[in-house]
């Protein structure tokens, strides 16, 4: 009897979440090899860094489909369903070529299962269905971004033709090092004998690390900054306009339906990434411009209502949720803004917190579905330390602590002596929490795209 999509998804559950980690390659490299090499179907640019790679990556993806290029594209963590990590063409697999894609891998990961210490993870399962569904398609190109860190990441099964390095900071020290430099060790094992490689600006210790790799397997490097970036930019009605400087080529009056300074940078990056990946001429410029105007990002300062506006980010770190205040403070002017915060209880919380402090007037403290998930009351205990105990509350259910901030943000004056706008709502801290967020207020039938 064919499985369902539940029944894929609860047998994908089963097995090691992304959280529990044997880190090889050994795994994923024997099903692939029982499978053909999907992964070597097509060609791959593959994205690492700590923050800005789903962002990047859309944005890569829409620029190569602009150029009549069919594209698979690799994601994760999801927002709201699990087929949305595998997209071929812009569009998530759907329910029935999700479970082809499982049931492509399924009966070489029980023989690989049958011979390892350890079970293909979910993660596994997922970077193998998700190399199979573009070698099926097939696919012009493969836009994979890793699950965590670089070189032992299961998605790097594959050989990057391109190599696209977002900025680096400190996330998953647990795993990865307690400092940018040696979490860079682990991320510029992406960089492959072969390739090439496209770089964010880093700090010092970061990009020597970088370039210490790509020497030494010889790969040629652009670096933001000195090769390509950001010209100009203005904030405009739904996003903002701005002129890039590529590596080929300058691309003027470039529309981009995203908010945030940080979301221009993403796309110097993924201009870069494109330019290096078709080769030497200049982009046609007409063409840049539709990509970038048909990009979508959920849960990326992602506008979900009005009166009052809630903004959804998915922020979960500090580095990510300090760009994501820079934003909101240049380009909105709320009076109160009010944060609703759900994060992981292996997160930096009390950071994350201070991060907020100056542009949030009340947080309410909540709590995801997930079992690593902070208690709404541990966090609001470390966030009464930072905001102190008149502008914190504990609210353990998303919808309710969701309804409580639209009434406080509603309120405006009443609430807040010194209101002299309107309020609006901030809900970040957790791709989880920002996922369940979403479906609370859009509705589970209308996810990312």
């Amino acid at each position: 009897m064919r499985p369902t999509y539940l029944d894929v998804e609860l047998a994908l559950l089963s097995r090691w979440p992304e959280t529990r980690l044997e880190p090889s390659l050994d795994r994923i490299r024997a099903v692939c090899d029982l499978m053909g090499d999907p992964q070597a179907a097509q060609p791959v640019i593959q994205l690492t860094g700590t923050n800005g790679k789903t962002s990047t990556s859309r944005m890569i993806d829409s620029l190569l489909r602009a150029l009549d290029l069919r594209t698979g594209r690799f994601t994760s963590p999801h927002l709201q369903r699990m087929n949305e990590r595998i997209c071929i063409d812009g569009e998530p697999l759907s329910d029935e070529l999700f479970v082809d894609a499982y049931a492509d891998v399924a009966v070489f990961a029980d023989m690989v299962d049958a011979q390892s210490e350890h079970r293909l993870s979910f993660f596994e399962m997922l970077v193998a269905m998700g190399y199979a569904a573009f070698a099926d398609s097939p696919v012009d190109v493969a836009i994979v971004e890793v699950g965590m860190g670089g070189a032992w990441d299961a998605t790097s099964v594959a050989d990057a033709l391109v190599s696209v390095i977002t900025p680096i900071d400190v996330d998953h020290s647990a795993f990865l090092g307690d400092t940018p430099a040696e979490i860079a060790i682990e991320k510029s094992g992406i960089i492959k004998p072969g390739g090439r490689v496209v770089l964010a600006s880093q700090p010092g210790e970061v990009l020597e690390v970088m370039l210490n790799r790509a020497a030494e397997v010889g790969a040629p490097v652009v670096l933001e900054g000195v090769d390509f970036g950001v010209e100009s930019r203005l904030s405009a009605i739904g996003g903002q306009q701005f002129t890039i400087s590529g590596v080929k080529g300058r691309y003027e009056d470039i529309l981009l339906p995203l908010h945030g300074g940080f979301q221009a940078r993403n796309a110097a990056l993924a201009l870069a990434a494109v330019e290096v990946f078709t080769g030497d001429a200049e982009l046609d410029p007409d063409l840049v411009r539709a990509g970038f105007g048909a990009v979508t990002s959920p849960g990326r300062l992602e506008i979900v209502r009005r009166s009052p506006t809630i903004i959804l980010d998915a922020a979960h770190n500090p580095h990510g949720v300090r760009a994501m205040v820079e934003s909101i403070s240049e380009e909105f002017t709320f009076n109160p803004l009010i944060g609703v915060v759900g994060v992981m209880a292996d997160k930096e919380a009390e950071e994350i917190i201070r991060e907020l402090e100056p542009v949030v007037a009340h947080l309410i403290c909540t709590q995801n579905s997930t079992e690593r998930s902070m208690s709404a009351s541990a966090l609001a205990e470390i966030a009464v330390g930072v905001f102190g105990p008149d502008r914190v509350s504990a609210v353990s259910r998303l919808d309710d602590a969701l309804e409580r901030a639209i009434s406080f943000a509603d309120a405006a004056g009443e609430e807040f002596d010194d209101a002299i706008g309107s309020g609006g709502v901030i809900v970040t801290g957790s791709v989880v929490t920002v996922g369940e967020a979403r479906t609370l207020l859009r509705g589970a039938q209308d996810g990312p795209a």
